[in-house]
């Protein structure tokens, strides 16, 4: 039986992603600011934060909360991670790849995590230690042995274009070994199809913990691994992650360790 946390999370997730469905079709309409260079958020990204703080609020009064959108809200143990719509290009352009993710984070580990994309109706949920999960199947990380015919994913983040080189020296080196690379647009969707087996291995850098939190847990409690580039366990402060299964994941960081700047080394 799920967690009453995932119940809490997953109606949260869901009314966030019937808003957005609903406004897919009218985006020329919808008021749209540029947060930074390239790093745009629009109207149903606020509406949907603040519907899914609201609905955790009512079960959590006490916890904290971070949004994407609206900051640090309390201090807490418990936290509350929030991407209310990750993949916000891709909605604004009418691209059907985005999703609503909710970690809840327990002295910074994540132990409940919600995916939930919209338009296939499809919720991925974990909770430390009980598994992962797509529309209540279990799910499991691929058991590809290595990088050699596996099929990768990455992003290329908006606002940390100075790692472009490098990354771009990554994709080169992995890309001489994997089948192919993907760049979706949304982070927690591609952890999530980590998680499922759609996808056997993923890096990127700058990512916010908003972006890879529930992904990350779906990625550990489906048997993978998740860890900085310079292959240390944990969500990175750095927001550079790998993840797949331990063997991609051990391949990986092996592969690109030549490549990394000093920078890119750091937790």
């Amino acid at each position: 039986m799920p967690r009453p946390a995932i119940n809490v999370a997953v109606r949260a997730a869901r009314a966030a992603g019937n808003l957005i469905a609903r406004n897919i079709n009218r985006v020329e309409g919808l008021a749209v600011h540029e947060k930074e260079r390239m790093d745009f958020v629009s109207e149903v990204d606020r509406m949907a934060e603040q519907l899914i703080i609201r609905d955790l609020k009512r079960a959590y009064p006490g916890h904290a909360f971070i949004g994407e959108e609206t900051g640090e809200q309390g201090r807490s143990r418990q936290t509350w991670v929030i991407d209310p719509l990750d993949g916000t290009h891709n909605f604004l352009r009418g691209f059907p790849h985005f999703c609503v993710s909710i970690a809840m984070l327990d002295a910074g580990d994540p132990i409940y995590g919600v995916i939930y994309d919209p338009l296939r109706d499809e919720t991925f949920t974990a909770s430390k230690g009980d598994g992962a999960f797509l529309n209540d199947r279990r799910i499991r990380v691929t058991t590809r042995e290595s990088v050699a015919g596996a099929l990768l994913c990455t992003g290329f983040p908006y606002r940390q274009r100075r790692h472009l080189d490098a990354q771009m020296d990554m994709t080169k080196a992995l890309l001489a070994s994997a089948e192919d690379i993907r760049r979706t647009g949304s982070a927690a969707l591609d952890l999530a199809y980590i998680a499922c087996g759609r996808i056997d291995g993923y890096y990127e850098t700058g990512l916010k913990v908003w972006d890879m939190a529930a992904g990350c847990l779906l990625v550990r409690e489906a048997g993978g691994r998740y860890c900085d580039m310079a292959g240390r366990d944990g969500l990175p402060e750095s927001g550079n992650l790998l993840a797949g299964n331990h063997k991609v994941v051990f391949d990986m960081v092996n592969i690109i360790q030549p490549l990394l700047t000093p920078e890119l080394l750091a937790r």
